[in-house]
């Protein structure tokens, strides 16, 4: 189902206009923050996976069942309490809440947003997952049991995704109802969004702020210059290059995790990347450490096998080197797939972020070094997703960071049966990986649960789903009178948004 986003023009055609610096962006109105984006959000349809940016407003305006606090870990969001009920089932209490249209939040919502996620000609991105319903049942206005067709461990993880949540029914055919802190006041279509402090919010005292004014800046120079000239209050996606002048400077902070990763995707659906001799052969042709220097300044390491964190509890130590850079079996590979003489492709990435255009430009000197001519396509943010989702492309640069510290966020980029997306290669689907994958949702052992994401890996090595190409350091930049405001740890950092709620502007 698709939502008309607030004041209805939100969409049309956002993409297509200039990302402008606003001179005077910063806002006079005591109590309002602004915010510097790296993009105009493509889209904020609530179940939509449009990119980080656009991520971060939905945290502002819609709530789902969980969420993460400042430590990282699960906390209730619309739901005030919920765990298993048997092998299949979890229940969930609901608070008291209320959506920006004024009406109470009920199970009944929650019931009529899962329908909506797993119906037939649904695009949500957790379409598949929640087809994994059984049944959800409504006892009383605040419970919800959730029952689910086989066990899943992961349910809480699920309910706390930004791309999971709870709308209200009357959101049926109109504008998309959250429950968040913030609700949007006004939209300059690809350059700025106004949004205003709920004022019927769930946690009392929250959110702090009157406003955000969030103002895109393409330019990820003009966005640290906006910072640095008082025009903004804080930005997201600090600049490698910026991450030392802004630590140093007494009148600013930087706050900054690891978490995101660097990786390729396949277009596993025509040749020659439905080989998975050719899909490793490019794993082996790059050297990770150019990436780190190139693209990040040395503010983050190399990844040469699935993005699992060495402080994981699921990390497989003699994996950590499993696509090492190794050119001359890149070039056996090749060899042994009947492309000896090399091949010419497509490079998908985007010029609107440096560290996926810096990032691209070192795979394809790499790639060339082994016979692999590969012509980079740098088109805007909204266009490379709109390649991705749709597989127009023949190799790709991509970065994120999963929905999760659990290994089961390997799934939103290594599961060939989810629907298309651009997080994820195209038309590669690995049998074995698929089971894996169930078997690590259905088994609540802990034990069992390494033993198999340890198989995952060992296959993952063999059939590259995905290339890892590099660890980085994400980073957040704000002015010392920003309080409240938290990068949050690992994976998570994408969902730093949640804090807004918290945060203050002295």
């Amino acid at each position: 189902m698709s939502f008309v986003t607030s004041r209805r023009a939100f969409v049309a055609g956002a993409a297509a206009l200039p990302f402008l610096r606003m001179p005077g962006a910063r806002a006079a109105t005591p109590g309002v923050l602004t915010f510097g984006l790296s993009s105009f959000p493509p889209s904020i349809e609530p179940f939509a996976n449009t990119g980080t940016a656009a991520a971060t407003i939905k945290v502002m305006i819609y709530r789902g069942l969980l969420s993460y606090g400042k430590d990282g870990l699960l906390r209730g969001d619309l739901a005030e309490s919920w765990g298993p009920e048997g092998q299949t089932a979890w229940v969930f209490k609901l608070r008291d809440a209320t959506f920006h249209n004024g009406e109470k939040l009920t199970s009944a919502d929650v019931k009529w947003t899962i329908e909506q996620i797993a119906a037939e000609k649904s695009t949500a991105f957790f379409r598949k997952e929640m087809q994994g319903v059984a049944a959800v049942e409504t006892p009383d206005d605040r419970t919800v049991r959730l029952v689910m067709k086989e066990p899943n461990v992961t349910v809480p993880r699920l309910m706390a995704s930004y791309h999971l949540p709870i709308i209200s029914k009357a959101s049926a055919g109109g504008e998309a109802i959250g429950a968040g802190p913030f609700k949007v006041k006004s939209t300059e279509r690809g350059v700025s969004m106004e949004l205003e402090a709920f004022d019927k919010y769930f946690r009392p005292g929250l959110p702090k702020l009157k406003g955000i004014r969030a103002i895109a800046y393409k330019d990820e120079n003009l966005r640290v210059a906006a910072l640095q000239a008082g025009d903004v209050d804080l930005i997201e996606y600090v600049p490698w290059q910026s991450m030392e002048a802004i630590s140093k400077d007494p009148a600013l902070t930087l706050d900054t995790t690891d978490g995101p990763f660097m990786y390729l995707v396949f277009n596993g659906a025509k040749k020659p990347f439905d080989d998975a001799r050719v899909r490793k052969a490019v794993a082996h042709a790059i050297n990770r450490d150019d990436i780190v220097k190139a693209a990040f300044f040395g503010r983050g390491s190399g990844l040469a096998h699935l993005p699992i964190a060495e402080g994981s509890e699921f990390f497989n130590a003699e994996y950590k080197d499993a696509w090492s850079y190794d050119p001359a079996l890149s070039k056996k590979l090749l060899t042994e797939a009947g492309l000896g003489g090399g091949f010419s492709c497509s490079l998908l990435s985007t010029a609107q972020y440096g560290m996926h255009k810096d990032t691209a430009e070192v795979v394809q000197q790499h790639l060339m070094a082994v016979g692999i001519n590969a012509q980079l396509n740098l088109p805007d943010w909204a266009t490379r997703v709109a390649l991705g989702n749709k597989g127009q492309y023949d190799l790709a640069v991509m970065g994120t960071a999963a929905d999760s510290n659990d290994p089961d966020g390997l799934s939103n980029f290594i599961d060939g049966t989810l629907s298309p997306s651009y997080v994820r290669s195209h038309g590669v689907k690995v049998d074995r990986i698929i089971e894996l994958l169930q078997a690590g949702r259905v088994e609540f052992d802990e034990a069992k649960r390494k033993a198999i994401y340890k198989e995952l890996e060992k296959v993952a090595v063999d059939e590259v789903p995905i290339a890892g190409l590099a660890w980085r350091s994400q980073g957040y930049a704000m002015k010392k009178g920003v309080t409240g405001f938290k990068n949050l740890p690992g994976a998570l950092t994408f969902y730093s948004g949640l804090t807004f709620e918290e945060t203050s502007i002295g």
